[in-house]
Order: C-alpha cells, then sequence, then structure tokens
C-alpha cells in the first residue's frame, strides 16, 4: 500500500491501484500520483462517455448531435459553419457530414447570409429546438446521477481541480 493509503485505510481502492501497484513493485523510485490521476481521469472518460452514450441512444440521437443542437441552443442565433466548428471542436469536413445529416433529419437549415452569398448560416429548426430542448434536462440530471457520491462542495472542488487542468493544458496546446 502507497503511504497515503495506510494513512487513510477507509479509502476505496479502484482498476487504476492495481496498475499504480504494479508499476511501484517494479519501480519504486517512480512518483506514480501524476500517473494514477491521469489513468483516473482516462478510466472516467470512457465510463462517462459510455453512460452519456447510452443516455442520448434512449432519446434517439448520438452525442454529436446533440453537441451540435445544444451549441446552436446555447447560443440562442445563427452561426456560420466556422462558429460552429471552433464550438463543438470537429474538422470543417466533420462538421459539414453532421450538418447534412442533421438537415436530414429537420433539425437544422442551413440559409444564406444576408448580402453574402458564399457564407451561410446554420440554424436550428423548431423541431431542432423542441428535442435539445426536452433532451437537456434529462441529460442534466443523468450527469448528476453519475456525480451522486459527491456532495455539493466536493462537486465545487472537483469542478476548481479540473478547470485549473483545463486551463493549464489549453495553454500548452
Amino acid at each position: 500500500m502507497r503511504g497515503d493509503e495506510e494513512e487513510d485505510g477507509a479509502r476505496m481502492r479502484d482498476s487504476v491501484d492495481d496498475f499504480l501497484d504494479q508499476w511501484a513493485a517494479l519501480r519504486s523510485d517512480l512518483d506514480l500520483e501524476a500517473m494514477g490521476a491521469v489513468g483516473r481521469l482516462m478510466r472516467l472518460t470512457r465510463l462517462v462517455d459510455k453512460e452519456v452514450g447510452r443516455y442520448f441512444a434512449e432519446h434517439g440521437m448520438e452525442r454529436w448531435e446533440f453537441d451540435v443542437l445544444a451549441t446552436l441552443r446555447r447560443s440562442d442565433r445563427p452561426l456560420t459553419p466556422k462558429e460552429l466548428a471552433a464550438n463543438v471542436m470537429v474538422s470543417s469536413a466533420a462538421l459539414t457530414n453532421r450538418i447534412d445529416r442533421l438537415a436530414a433529419r429537420g433539425l437544422v437549415v442551413r440559409e444564406a447570409v444576408p448580402g453574402d452569398r458564399r457564407s451561410l448560416y446554420v440554424t436550428l429548426t423548431d423541431a431542432g429546438r423542441t428535442l435539445v430542448d426536452s433532451t437537456v434536462e434529462g441529460h442534466v440530471r443523468n450527469e448528476r446521477r453519475m456525480l451522486a457520491e459527491l456532495g455539493a462542495a466536493d462537486c465545487e472542488e472537483l469542478n476548481r481541480l479540473l478547470r485549473t487542468l483545463v486551463n493549464t493544458l489549453e495553454k500548452d496546446g
């Protein structure tokens, strides 16, 4: 057991502890705290993706569909494909395909930018707005369910720590 676990015997183990123990047995010279944190972040990403994907599948949509529709809804105005791509963090080619698929479902429309025949706006249709509005409340409840083991103060602290990491890594990369 690592020292911090000896101090807190009530600490629960997780799947990451197993590989940390293996490394510690082989390489006692390594400081494994960062490996543990990053390993847990990666494991959580997979678990959260799975849970979020399951929720959206139950509502007949994929995660990326919600992402595009929610970005348009949050913006509360039409967006150019370039603005939309910056917010959903996909390439313009991938976004074009996604807009095509959403337009085929009647959830978005493309409209010419007044005075600029080369530019387009992407706009939510009434059906798109209804879908995102009806889905977002359950999505937030699902996210809260995933964090139910954490109290309000723990969630605030988790957000503070994660915000620090996001800001640091975004500056670096």
